[in-house]
């Protein structure tokens, strides 16, 4: 199992339009952070998690060239917008890509890209939505579990596959549904900054859902500007919890 972290941004990114900060100035590529997403490589399948405005960009980077379905965490722009930018891999392989998400999601997306949903002049369609819910799937020979988690309000989705889990967006999460996330080797899991945020963990909140679950190896996405500097935060961190970076990969 190999994971590529394409993007650990958040909505609006790092470096932020017409900021002046230091980090928004910072010539450390590892300060430069695209909207949050990542692919999963497993069993021959790639599946990608979360499809922003950066993904034309993050799958020419990472010369990602097939798709075999898309998991959707929730339907916020910074995670679904850039799905028209998955056409060119439809064409090419001659595939239609299944979007699997929860129904609410889907409606949503399917309201933005309708096109994307129904057959086109020359007959081929880009997207098949597949609805799912919190708990454990086998879909396309792949196990994995969606796992509810409360982003300041919205109910959205996080996913574990075995030994590894990914959780974005994330404010609460009920204590049955950490007890889902145990026993984990890899943990990618939001952190947006020092201050409280009410919709996302900040520093302090992560580091705590963290000390719950007891990962071997964890690493913080869905960043901000307003976490600080890369080299100067990781030097405050335990270490079995790094920062993740643009185009990160991880083996497990």
């Amino acid at each position: 199992m190999n994971l590529t972290i394409l993007g650990t941004g958040t909505s609006i990114g790092v470096p932020m339009i017409a900021c002046n900060c230091e980090v928004c100035l910072s010539d450390n590529p590892k300060d430069k952070r695209l909207r949050s997403s990542a692919l999963l490589s497993i069993k021959h399948k790639n599946i990608l998690i979360d499809c922003g405005p950066d993904i034309r960009k993050q799958l020419l980077s990472n010369n990602i060239l097939d798709i075999d379905f898309v998991l959707l965490t929730h339907e916020h722009n910074d995670h679904v917008i850039g799905l028209d930018d998955l056409r060119p891999i439809c064409y090419l392989n001659n595939k239609c890509i299944p979007i699997l998400a929860e129904q609410r999601v889907i409606d949503s997306v399917i309201q933005r890209f309708p096109y994307l949903f129904k057959k086109n002049r020359f007959g081929s369609q880009a997207f098949e939505a597949v609805p799912i819910a919190p708990g454990k799937h086998h879909y396309n020979s792949i196990h994995f579990e969606a796992i509810r988690v409360d982003h300041g309000g919205l109910e959205i989705l996080s996913f574990r596959f075995d030994k590894l889990a990914y959780i974005t967006d994330a404010k609460r999460i009920s204590p049955e549904n950490l007890a889902r996330m145990l026993d984990l080797e890899i943990l990618i899991i939001n952190s947006l900054q020092i201050d409280e945020h009410y919709k996302h963990f900040n520093l302090r909140e992560t580091l705590a859902v963290i000390n719950q679950l007891k990962p071997t190896q964890t690493y913080l996405t869905h960043i901000s500007h307003r976490l600080g500097l890369h080299e100067e935060i990781k030097l405050k961190l335990p270490p079995n919890i790094l920062l993740a970076h643009d185009n990160l990969n991880l083996s497990l």
